[in-house]
């Protein structure tokens, strides 16, 4: 019996669902809720199928509690992913979206990782992460705001707008530093999280912010478990752009990395620079060199990822072999 190719297109309250039986093709829009994802699976238990759907976040949530109820094979596909690999389009509906995600993951099945339901103590650090980061996002607006109330002298209303403003970012402050009490705490009561924590920590330049991410991103070392997956993933490693003998450029980071795990890795690679150990020597040796400065600290960055993976993995702490003064 061939395989039943169910494609699903996610909304916040509703789920656009293309099943697609080798020419054979059904449309059906249902609730993106537990009960109405439980009732129209069910009618599929038993059967070989392969279910594919986009990453959206916490729209996914509802999905995610079901369908491991069920023998299903699951794919959750890169927005991006999806999105380049459809050339021209005209025109996008909810429904014909649906079908193009079934019929990217019939083609695409073999190459893409399938997925597993990450453990409840993940789930909780992802979405304290999430609040997080867009705590800080609107503290960052706001402080540029203050910032702004300056040019309105004229208008009397500075010292109003700015009073407001940061009682704003007070709170905002508060919030954030007790999210990240929930996260390390959720970590510390997780055995398994803990050990990977404190052996990412002896990394030099390794804080918790980026062992939090890498945990996150990795989740907990079961979802990426290849340092070299998670360098490309996070933008650190260059690529060739060469055609025949008249095109050729440098090698250069992608520009479709995660942007957020980049910019926590480079602030880990300036910490790390500026304290005795060897990534710093590594950094001063190939700057002396004649190195750019950018790419011996995206070199260092790299370095890290493959540290973090090599420690976790012999579950030994990183050893600095200069003596510190």
């Amino acid at each position: 019996m061939k395989n039943i190719i169910i494609g699903i297109d996610i909304s916040s309250k509703t789920l656009d669902i293309c099943v697609k039986e080798a020419s054979q093709i059904e449309y059906y829009k249902i609730d993106n809720t537990q009960k109405s994802i439980r009732k129209f699976f069910k009618t599929y238990n038993g059967l070989k199928l392969i279910v594919a759907m986009e990453n959206t976040g916490r729209y996914n949530w509802e999905l995610y509690k079901v369908l491991p109820e069920f023998n299903f094979t699951v794919f959750v596909i890169n927005p991006l992913h999806l999105s380049k690999s459809q050339g021209l389009v005209r025109g996008k509906t909810d429904k014909e979206d649906a079908y193009r995600i079934a019929l990217f993951i019939e083609k695409n099945k073999e190459d893409l990782s399938v997925w597993k339901p990450c453990s409840e103590v993940i789930r909780k650090i992802k979405v304290l992460m999430t609040e997080r980061n867009a705590r800080i996002k609107t503290r960052r607006r706001l402080v540029q705001q203050k910032h702004d109330y300056k040019k309105m002298k004229e208008l009397g209303l500075t010292q109003t707008l700015t009073n407001w403003c940061l009682q704003q970012i007070s709170q905002l402050e508060k919030q954030i530093k007790k999210i990240e009490e929930l996260i390390q705490q959720a970590i510390m009561e997780d055995p398994e999280l803990k050990k990977q924590q404190k052996l990412m920590l002896s990394i030099p330049g390794v804080g918790k912010v980026t062992s939090w991410t890498i945990i996150v991103k990795t989740e907990g070392f079961i979802k990426i478990t290849d340092p070299r997956k998670m360098a490309c993933y996070s933008g650190v490693i260059p690529f060739d752009h060469q055609s025949g003998t008249s095109v050729y450029r440098k090698p250069r980071v992608s520009v479709f990395a995660d942007k957020q795990i980049k910019s926590i890795l480079h602030l880990a690679a300036m910490s790390a620079i500026r304290l005795k150990n060897d990534l710093q020597v590594y950094y001063l040796r190939k700057v002396k060199e004649g190195k750019n400065k950018m790419s011996v600290l995206n070199a260092v960055r790299n370095k890290i990822i493959h540290l973090i993976f090599a420690i976790v993995k012999s579950e030994n702490l990183y050893q600095n072999r200069l003596v510190t003064s």
